[in-house]
């Protein structure tokens, strides 16, 4: 195993540029992949991303950045993949040179919009990458957060847990705790999940229910998850551990979360359209939403997923809000 690895960070997002900031404390070089040239004019002269996170301070000195994702992807010996799923597909697909021996990490949250497969899967069908160089990055941890060096907490999983705990060394520092698993599924489902989970949290205050019924709500959304997840992929887990329960909690109660933000517009009047022309920022509870909602008709895993559906109602059947909650306040308990 390599001693020391050159990273190469796909995305100019606010999660990426958390990346970027945690890798700095020890990794000696980064390549990123910003897609705007404007934007890598910017953070050049100012030593910051432009519409990101830009009260953090990058370390000039250790990255190298670029318009070129294959370019990127050659000079990199670990790809970290820091996209909204409904945009991974098209942006991988522009990578252009074979990257079936590269380390794949998955910092995303969502199944790729195009295949309905999560990251994993997806990488080793189209790009033939295998289990034992994939890991997946989860939280709790809010990128805010980690640009104010807040004490932040990442599980990172592999199936390859020697692997797993080189790359934990790189992102661990002062301010950031990481802890390795196995469960790489678990994980990924998970990071789609919470997202559906906060945006019902979200609905439920625009709605005017208050810290009680949220209560309730979230804990009823942690059961739900662990239903969904062991139909999927059943293995002994912790629920309650800080990859599952703890990056729930986080996304659900936060002021930084954006599926938060987006439900509580729902719960207020707002429309699907209007919401997202107003954060200016992808919520990925929204689409993945949908897709769970879809997998779950799947009659071989089918679960009982009553908020998941709920959701699903009011965003894409244009249900009302408040009777729909209503009706999931009689199953819920």
């Amino acid at each position: 195993m390599k001693k020391n690895y050159t990273y190469g960070v796909i995305g100019s997002g606010s999660w990426a540029t958390a990346l970027i900031k945690i890798l700095s404390e020890n990794v000696r070089e980064i390549n990123w992949y910003v897609r705007n040239s404007e934007n890598i004019d910017f953070i050049k002269t100012n030593s910051h991303n432009p519409n990101y996170l830009s009260s953090v301070e990058l370390d000039l000195g250790k990255l190298k950045i670029s318009e070129d994702i294959s370019e990127v992807a050659q000079n990199s010996d670990v790809i970290i993949i820091a996209i909204p799923s409904e945009y991974v597909n098209s942006e991988m697909k522009k990578i252009n040179i074979d990257i079936s021996e590269k380390i794949i990490i998955c910092a995303l949250k969502g199944l790729v919009q195009e295949t309905n497969l999560l990251f994993g899967k997806h990488m080793n069908k189209f790009f033939n990458v295998s289990n034992n160089n994939f890991l997946v990055i989860g939280g709790p941890c809010h990128a805010e957060e980690v640009a104010l060096e807040k004490l932040s907490y990442l599980t990172i999983g592999s199936s390859n847990i020697k692997l797993c705990k080189k790359i934990s060394n790189d992102f661990s520092c002062k301010y950031i705790n990481v802890k390795a698993s196995d469960d790489v599924v678990g994980i990924e489902y998970a990071s789609m999940l919470k997202n559906i989970y906060a945006l019902a949290v979200g609905i439920s205050n625009g709605l005017g229910y208050g810290d009680n019924y949220q209560s309730v709500l979230m804990s009823n959304s942690i059961k739900e998850m662990k239903r969904f997840i062991s139909k999927r992929h059943k293995i002994k887990r912790n629920i309650n551990n800080s990859a599952y329960l703890g990056d729930l909690l986080v996304t659900g109660y936060s002021t930084f979360s954006r599926n938060r933000m987006f439900g509580n517009m729902i719960g207020k009047g707002y429309t699907v359209k209007a919401a997202q022309l107003e954060m200016k920022m992808v919520a990925e509870g929204y689409i993945a939403t949908k897709k769970a909602f879809l997998l779950n008709q799947d009659s071989i895993n089918k679960t009982k997923t009553p908020i998941i559906d709920s959701v699903y109602k009011i965003l894409y059947k244009k249900r009302s809000a408040r009777k729909i909650f209503k009706e999931l306040s009689d199953v819920i308990s």
